[in-house]
């Protein structure tokens, strides 16, 4: 969708005559049916007459096309300016301008980030300007036919009308992306080099027909993409598929041709820890994405769609890489069968509601099955964690089911976590009261599983093994506020019988905690591992779970009251105890048998506030 089209002279025509923000809210409205917000009416007004002095130069082609808010398909983003012709030689190019009011900025650590106000009273960390408008061509240029079949150059830069230059924003920190997408500021010698920049890139116009066709362009991988996305998943000892891993691809395969708008098709595949949900699911992505599918990787937890994301990318291809994979809850507004597949792994921790405040939508897994003509859903009902996790087999099977799709069922039983070692996985149901077993123990030599009496032990057990390949970290539950989060020197876990003090994992680490370099003096969380593996994890088992007189018992209360697994609990428990008690209980056992599940070759734990006798 684009809000307004037309060439430089209609616009400047508009501009002139009219105030530019009206005509741009005019348009808004009778392309989406809704009213513009105020401070995006107010955005407009500002930079849009800024890009209205920057055209008014005789030396730009009065037939160049001009485009306002250009929505980029199948993503919320929306490119501020786009300017359409034709270069010298005749090829057709684009300028994309982003927009920004700023007057300041603060350096981030963090890569292609910045602080600065972003329309709101405080400071927020967000995209550089450059970053911003070089990812949206990159997402173009990956993503839609009628750019990358017409060979069409994309030239991305940013201006910011309002900033002076003060070393902040054009700091080396920023190097790589300003040379991607250079940066325009304030003043007249900055707007002279802007106007170059356009000249350069666009020097005959194409009456905005180029839009037009962008616009209408089908959204599909470039074969660019697809090639680049096998060639790093080739030869990847972490993602060759074994045993019943292949069968199930390959009819996961053999499903998602076979679909179409009235042939819909829903495949779940069942599968305890470390059985290679995840593995499946990325060869499934990548292999659709070649074979020229609209396809997604999808997961409610943010953490293993950042942790694949860097594994298949590394730097270069962040952005067509990161369109490839989204959170569970942006499909609430979506078109029916506007994907071919999409691949949702962790399925048992999708939600019944989308949005920050969990009031959008109907129910994320009709949402998912509605918006594919196939979904393929990972799921282990021994993995719901939190008191809004609704994706339960039975629950998925009887949403396909409504949505008249062909269900296939499918199992994934092969162990390769934990040393390949069933018996571990049993003896954990046993251990942690969630099922009895028949396993009162396990293969000792073939895991290494230990109770250490102190957590300064365990942490320097982890040390140990992380110096060998950077995959061992220690894990907790979440028994302990955040406390760091507002004051990086704040201690949060805090266990004074033992003088151990540790911080949760930080928050530039984000979702990438369990692969950053220095993190393994951190501790995670069930958020930050789940879905994820390491060689060796340590964890401390929070008074959440206590063995009295030796047997595990569960109190709720012990939580942080910043978990937002258990929040609304004590309501729920006055509303119906008897089924809220059994879903506490489910929840915190199953989230230490998660925990305890991450390693394939090692798991260390330390009980604070236990009986000792186990």
């Amino acid at each position: 969708m684009i809000v307004y089209q037309g060439t430089k002279s209609k616009f400047l025509e508009d501009a002139d005559n009219r105030n530019i923000e009206d005509v741009i809210s005019s348009a808004y409205l009778k392309r989406t049916g809704k009213y513009a917000p105020h401070a995006e009416t107010r955005a407009w007004q500002h930079s849009l007459t800024e890009m209205a002095r920057v055209l008014r130069d005789k030396g730009i082609d009065d037939d160049i096309g001009v485009g306002v808010e250009f929505g980029i398909p199948q993503t919320a983003k929306r490119i501020d300016f786009v300017l359409t012709g034709h270069a010298e030689n005749g090829t057709p190019h684009v300028v994309i301008v982003e927009l920004k009011q700023w007057s300041t900025s603060r350096i981030s650590e963090k890569d292609g980030i910045v602080w600065a106000n972003r329309g709101g009273s405080a400071e927020r960390e967000g995209p550089h300007p450059s970053y911003q408008a070089w990812s949206y061509a990159a997402l173009l240029t990956g993503f839609n036919e009628a750019v990358y079949e017409s060979n069409t150059a994309l030239k991305p830069c940013a201006y910011l009308h309002n900033y002076t230059d003060d070393g902040v924003i054009r700091h080396p920190h920023y190097a790589a992306y300003l040379d991607k997408a250079p940066v325009f500021l304030r003043g007249e010698d900055e707007l002279a080099k802007l106007r170059a920049f356009i000249r350069q890139h666009v020097r005959t116009g194409d009456k905005g027909e180029l839009l037009y066709e962008i616009e209408a362009g089908r959204i599909r991988p470039s074969k660019m993409l697809a090639d680049s996305l096998a060639k790093m998943l080739k030869g990847n000892r972490e993602f060759v598929l074994v045993d019943d891993q292949k069968l199930v691809y390959e009819t996961c395969l053999a499903k998602a041709a076979q679909a179409s708008d009235t042939r819909k098709q829903v495949v779940i595949v069942k599968g305890g820890p470390g059985t290679g949900k995840s593995v499946v699911a990325v060869n499934l992505l990548v292999e659709l994405t070649k074979r020229g599918q609209l396809t997604k990787y999808v997961s409610k937890n943010a953490a293993p769609r950042a942790v694949y994301k860097q594994k298949l990318a590394g730097q270069l291809r962040q952005v067509e890489i990161g369109n490839l994979f989204s959170g569970s809850g942006t499909f609430h507004e979506g078109d029916p069968n506007v994907f071919d597949t999409l691949v949702v792994d962790e399925a048992h921790r999708l939600n019944e509601k989308s949005g920050l405040y969990g009031n959008l939508g109907q129910n994320q897994i009709m949402e998912l099955i509605r918006s594919a003509r196939c979904t393929v859903f990972f799921a282990d009902d021994d993995q719901i964690v939190t008191l809004s996790d609704i994706g339960r087999i039975d629950a998925l099977t009887q949403w396909a089911q409504q949505m008249d799709a062909e269900v296939t069922q499918l199992e994934l039983a092969s162990q390769f976590r934990c040393a390949g070692s069933d018996g571990y996985i049993a003896w954990l149901d046993n251990f942690l009261g969630i099922r009895e077993t028949a396993n009162a123990d396990f293969d000792r030599d073939a895991f290494d599983f230990r109770i250490v009496d102190s957590p300064v032990e365990l942490h320097n057990l982890i040390r140990e093994k992380n110096q060998l390949n950077n995959k061992a970290r220690v894990v907790a539950g979440y028994c302990w506020d955040w406390k760091s989060k507002k004051n990086p020197d704040a201690w949060d876990i805090e266990i004074p019988e033992h003088d151990y003090q540790a911080q949760w994992n930080l928050d530039k680490d984000g979702s990438l905690w369990i692969i950053a370099p220095d993190s393994v003096e951190q501790v995670g969380c069930i958020h930050t591992c789940q879905g994820l593996e390491l060689d060796y994890v340590g964890v401390i088992i929070g008074p959440d779970l206590r063995w009295i007189e030796g047997k595990p018992t569960v109190f709720p209360e012990s939580r942080s009251r910043m978990d937002r697994s258990v929040r609304g609990w004590k309501k729920k428990m006055k509303q119906d105890p008897d089924a809220t008690r059994e879903r506490l209980e489910l929840i915190v056992r199953n989230t230490y048998k998660t925990l305890m599940s991450r390693g394939m070759k090692g798991c260390y734990i330390h009980l604070s506030q236990q009986d000792k006798h186990l």
